[in-house]
């Protein structure tokens, strides 16, 4: 210790967290690393602990319907581990994961029409490592990678950890504008910039609700072909369903050529506390990604992977997705009917035929981030504001609303309550003089 460094020593009379509080927390900002400044917080996560407080409804989180679970078949789960593996499920296991459960993911992933081998599938700790690691093994400061724009507010934090430059490419009803991506990625070309990836949420896009068409699928694909450029196909939200038929993953289109990267996870058709994601990708991506799941924390949790190889072997999933998709799809009529009722004739949101989200955009002097301010301080209710899913600084007009977690009484008056708060700001700014 320096004489510039006063100790921590322990402050009568403060609380622990005062007491064990450097005097001075700026010593740190010439220690922390470059590409710590950078970092950005992710938006949900930020709002997660307003789902602890009893008065705010809260409709940002994308929060599974946890309660449907069965306690039967939880229980029934929990005792056959305990019975048959508690001393291999207290184990380290493959960094890989089980073999036994990337049988199983490849099961899944051949209902929607993908094939995949055991040794191509790594399991990660949810969906959010399984993009972390795409990133960290691919990007250097600098790189660029093309996402839509609004993109998932999660991989936010992954892209600034990792200093990439994010270029967003605007999405419409059918998903990613790809001819704008070909034409982006042609200007780069002729600047000799080559993008390290691509990243999409083809399917019930998160946070724009909205589904990639067949034919920009296709033409995707043949892009990522032409241009040599890896496309990280992240599609948490595929068996959440409501309406239409399934389209092809990326994944299946490219058909082993090597230029998709498939991510997915348990968190949405079984339950996200069990933190178990996977990434299938090309045999050279997966023995690099190992490495860098390695380095973060050896292994996904040997317990979660035994719960869900246990519960797929006594139950199908698919009856469960179709009791949650039951559940969602009332959900998501409630909200767009609160909508039509509670917002201004001047805003316009998408109509989800799955997935956990709307995306809704209000008139361009509303900015959501004060927005949200006034929802919660006064109205005791919560969003994602539009900003938090993009890098550029867009957004500020737009919010992202979730009806998976609440029920249909709860998301009328959330919806109702947001409603007021536009309201207020609407008048506010006519005494302005500005609006409408």
């Amino acid at each position: 210790m320096t004489e510039n460094e006063p100790s921590m020593e322990p402050v009568k009379g403060a609380n622990t967290a005062d007491r064990l509080a450097p005097r001075d927390p700026a010593r740190y900002d010439r220690r922390f690393a470059a590409r710590a400044a950078g970092i950005k917080s992710s938006a949900m996560r930020d709002l997660m602990s307003l789902t602890e407080r009893p008065e705010i409804i809260t409709l940002a989180g994308g929060l599974p319907d946890t309660d449907s679970f069965p306690q039967e078949v939880f229980d029934e789960v929990w005792h056959a581990i305990g019975r048959d593996h508690r001393a291999s499920a207290l184990q380290y296991g493959p960094t890989e994961g089980l073999l036994e459960l990337r049988e199983m993911i490849c099961g899944i992933m051949a209902e929607g029409g993908a094939v995949a081998q055991p040794d191509g599938i790594i399991v990660t700790a949810g969906g959010q490592q399984a993009i972390d690691l795409s990133v960290r093994t691919f990007v250097d400061p600098g790189d660029v990678v093309l996402a839509e724009g609004p993109t998932y507010p999660g991989a936010v934090p992954s892209f600034s950890t990792y200093e990439a430059r994010v270029l967003h490419i605007p999405l419409d009803d059918d998903g990613m504008r790809v001819d704008l991506l070909e034409e982006r990625i042609e200007e780069l070309a002729a600047e000799e910039i080559r993008p390290k990836l691509i990243y999409t949420i083809p399917n019930f896009h998160n946070p724009g609700g909205v589904t990639m068409s067949l034919e920009r699928r296709r033409r995707l694909v043949r892009i990522a072909h032409e241009h040599e450029i890896l496309v990280v196909e992240d599609n948490p939200y595929g068996q959440i369903r409501f309406e239409g038929e399934p389209l092809p993953t990326l994944w299946e289109l490219d058909a082993g050529a090597g230029w998709v990267i498939h991510l997915s996870t348990f968190s949405k058709i079984l339950a996200p506390g069990l933190r178990v994601g996977w990434a299938a990708a090309p045999a050279p991506v997966l023995r690099k990604m190992n490495l860098g799941k390695q380095a973060a924390d050896l292994g996904t949790g040997t317990m979660n992977q035994r719960f869900i190889v246990e519960y797929l072997r006594r139950f199908d999933w698919r009856e469960h997705v179709a009791r949650l998709n039951g559940i969602y799809r009332s959900r998501r009529d409630a909200m767009l009917r609160a909508l039509e009722e509670e917002f201004p004739a001047d805003a316009h949101w998408t109509r989800p035929r799955g997935g956990l989200f709307v995306w809704a955009t209000l008139p361009n002097y509303i900015d959501t981030t004060e927005l949200l301010a006034r929802a919660i301080e006064r109205h005791q209710v919560a969003f994602v504001p539009g900003r938090g899913a993009f890098l550029d600084g867009r957004g500020r007009n737009s919010l992202r609303i979730n009806y998976s977690y609440a029920n249909e009484a709860t998301i009328s008056e959330g919806v109702e309550r947001i409603g007021a708060a536009i309201d207020e700001m609407v008048e506010l700014q006519k005494l302005l003089g500005g609006g409408t």
